[in-house]
């Protein structure tokens, strides 16, 4: 007798967000199947790749990245270099130098880089704040002001302040916005309704629902991201079908695997590899579980992930 096998069809689906304009435009969502389950249904989209682009990124040190970067000394110069690394689908713009409590760089200069890479560009653009909601705030509605038309993704609307940052982002000025929660299903779910509730479509609304560098705290994650998935798909939830973003490269570039120098942590290697291997091992982690995009650093890492998704799609 033939094995015929079970296929797991559901009704539900995640809305496909389309970031930037022309040629280089980019989907994210869209599938109707667990991740990766090509056995069951067709992937529509395949998940995406961002870069990241900080305005701190002077002060990076990994030897991959300095070379890929050799010579770059803007944002804007950095976003022409990353546009051409293999594997990119979108460009990342991090300005943590806004931060009051850091560097405290004003609004009208980082609004003035962003325009500088809009300019200079043709892949989808998303933008990264620093942190503080009040600085973030004006920031996001700046920028989404300066780069209207170009289909932007901000991030990110939080409950505390999902009302103006929804509002100048979406609303005036048309722009794709990022709901950011802490790994709660429940809290993911309110502030999606909160966003539709201020008449933002769900096809401009992306979530991000918290992420970690693996070995932290990640099983917080894992489960959400699964709960979310099954949610949209076998309960057919319109409020938990928004794509979700995993801004990765924050997270792993920034524990004690990747920043312990090999002079205090000889037995660990080179740091790298370390750095590398943590960014990598935290991607796969979110597109297995139910991602739909990543934001990296390294062009090691980025190239693994790309071969990644490539394999299993």
């Amino acid at each position: 007798m033939a094995f015929t096998p079970k296929t797991a069809h559901f009704n539900g689906h995640i809305n496909a967000v389309t970031l930037g304009t022309g040629d280089k435009a980019t989907v994210i969502g869209g599938q109707n199947v667990m991740p990766f389950y090509t056995f069951d249904a067709a992937v529509e989209h395949a998940p995406k790749i961002g870069i990241e682009i900080s305005d701190l990124a002077g002060s990076w040190t990994a030897p991959g990245i300095v070379d890929f970067y050799a010579g770059c000394t803007t944002m804007a110069q950095r976003a022409v270099r990353a546009e051409s690394m293999p594997g990119a689908d979108f460009l990342a713009l991090h300005f943590e130098s806004a931060d009051p409590n850091g560097a405290n760089r004003s609004v009208e200069d980082c609004v003035a880089d962003a325009k500088a890479v809009a300019e200079a560009v043709s892949m989808p653009i998303v933008i990264m704040g620093c942190k503080n909601m009040e600085k973030d705030g004006e920031l996001f509605s700046k920028i989404a002001e300066a780069l209207q038309g170009k289909n932007i993704l901000v991030m990110s609307a939080k409950n505390e302040d999902y009302k103006t940052v929804g509002a100048s982002v979406a609303l005036a000025y048309g722009q794709k916005v990022g709901a950011e929660t802490a790994d709660d299903i429940n809290l993911a779910k309110q502030l999606n309704i909160m966003l539709k509730g201020l008449s933002i479509a769900p096809e401009n609304i992306v979530m991000n629902i918290g992420t970690a560098a693996v070995g932290y705290g990640y099983e917080y994650v894992a489960s959400t991201l699964d709960r979310v998935r099954l949610a949209a798909l076998a309960q057919s939830d319109a409020d938990l079908q928004m794509p979700i973003i995993a801004p990765v490269s924050p997270d792993t570039w920034g524990v004690k695997e990747s920043t312990a120098s090999e002079e205090d942590e000889p037995a660990w290697g080179c740091q790298e590899e370390r750095a590398i291997e943590m960014e990598v091992s935290t991607a796969a982690a979110n597109l297995t579980g139910g991602a739909d995009a990543v934001i990296m650093r390294h062009p090691a890492a980025v190239a693994t992930i790309k071969k990644f998704i490539t394999e299993l799609v």
